[in-house]
């Protein structure tokens, strides 16, 4: 009974009603992705950089990226309870705030060497990414159920171009001012400004009354293992990407590599992070969404082989592309199994607690990552990323070979 009322209460949402309507609708989502993760981009490609230069520890050098996980984290469930009383447009506009607010902190901790300040810069600019994160979710809310899979891709072929954007971004800019990245902030800023106007035209339903109560409680659903597995898969393919992609620009620095050569490369992982979206749907519905995440993290270990196997600019651009390649399979296999667990009326509460263990673990490997990379080097970085892996496909290994679990009730 738990479908048709979930049917009903959709219909009721404001929906968009027009084919042409909605693929402005969409179109206008995929380019404030592409703002959003633009200045993403930036905070990755710069955070360690600064924080190696103004920290009063080097071991601190990869704080401010973990800063930015830490408020992207805390910034999921504002967002979403902001969009249940206001409507999705108000948290928009708010993340976009929040991403010129960064701009503006970061520009001045960095010309005043202040690192506590540029800290609570990348913090705003993970609360931006919160908002960010939220805007494929609207592109589906006023789709048909035949678009609706269209929609959430197009959206995310918006991280494409982020990931051209944000390095050129940082590229251009980078020595405008006499301290190194200030400018690039104050670009950064003003690319999150931009991004009002193209949303302002956006058509956002409110989230339908039916996805907010009912269903089963909250500790019910998660203590079942099929939820289990797949955060477990979640949370390490994220996780670890993230991991290694926080101490990558250190890296390729402490090695000798240029600025430039450090961009390209978070430019193309970014790519490759969310180059495949094109087919990794296609990919689950032809294979099964958990040999898709067999393949996701059997690469992201093959792009730790890769770092250890030298120091090159090569060998730092191909692991950092693989492991993008390897996170879209990872990450997106393992959110299509959360979809498993849970009803539609339940899958605010589900979703929600999945993103919570996802960031709340990228916090953690992203505050370790510059103390192993400062204390251990580059080699340390990429063989931490085996364990977890082992235990996930040890866990998918297991489960595959019991009965799944029943149906939901």
């Amino acid at each position: 009974m738990n479908a048709p009322t979930f049917l009903n209460a959709g219909a009721k949402a404001d929906p968009i009603q027009s084919e042409p309507r909605l693929r402005a609708n969409v179109l206008r989502l995929a380019t404030a992705t592409a703002l959003g993760g633009a200045n993403s981009t930036v905070i990755f490609a710069t955070g360690s950089i600064i924080g190696a230069e103004i920290a009063p520890d080097p071991a601190l050098a990869t704080l401010p990226i973990s800063m930015f996980v830490v408020g992207l984290a805390s910034g999921t469930l504002p967002t979403g309870w902001i969009s249940r009383a206001y409507g999705r447009r108000a948290a928009f506009y708010i993340g976009c705030l929040l991403g010129a607010l960064c701009g503006a902190l970061a520009t001045i901790a960095i010309s005043a060497g202040a690192f506590a300040l540029f800290c609570a810069a990348t913090f705003c600019g993970g609360l931006y990414a919160a908002v960010v994160q939220s805007y494929r979710f609207a592109a589906a809310d006023g789709a048909s159920a035949s678009f609706r899979p269209k929609a959430v891709a197009w959206v995310l072929t918006g991280g494409i171009f982020a990931g051209i954007v944000g390095p050129q971004l940082v590229q251009w800019t980078m020595n405008l001012s006499p301290h190194l990245f200030a400018a690039s902030y104050v670009g950064q800023g003003a690319v999150a400004l931009l991004a009002i106007f193209v949303l302002a035209g956006v058509h956002a339903a409110r989230p339908a009354a039916a996805d907010l109560h009912g269903g089963r409680p909250l500790s019910q659903i998660v203590l079942r293992s099929d939820f289990l597995i797949a955060a477990l898969c979640g949370v390490v393919s994220y996780a670890l990407m993230n991991f290694v992609m926080t101490s990558a620009p250190l890296a390729m620095r402490m090695c000798g590599h240029s600025l430039t050569d450090s961009n390209l490369g978070i430019q193309w992982h970014v790519i490759a992070m969310y180059g495949p979206s094109f087919v990794t749907g296609s990919l689950i519905a032809r294979f099964g969404a958990k040999r898709i995440v067999v393949l996701g993290l059997a690469l992201e270990a093959v792009a730790a082989l890769i770092g250890l196997s030298g120091i090159t600019v090569a060998h730092f651009w191909s692991a950092l592309v693989v492991l993008g390649i390897g996170w879209n399979f990872g990450f997106v296999g393992a959110s299509a199994l959360v979809l498993e667990t849970h009803t539609p009326p339940e899958r605010n509460k589900v979703q929600a607690f999945n993103d919570f263990l996802v960031f709340g673990t990228m916090a953690i490997g992203s505050f370790s990552s510059g103390q192993i990379l400062a204390n251990s080097g580059w080699s340390a970085v990429n063989l931490v990323v085996f364990p977890p892996i082992a235990i996930a496909l040890a866990a998918l290994l297991l489960t595959s070979r019991r009965p799944r679990d029943r149906a939901l009730i």
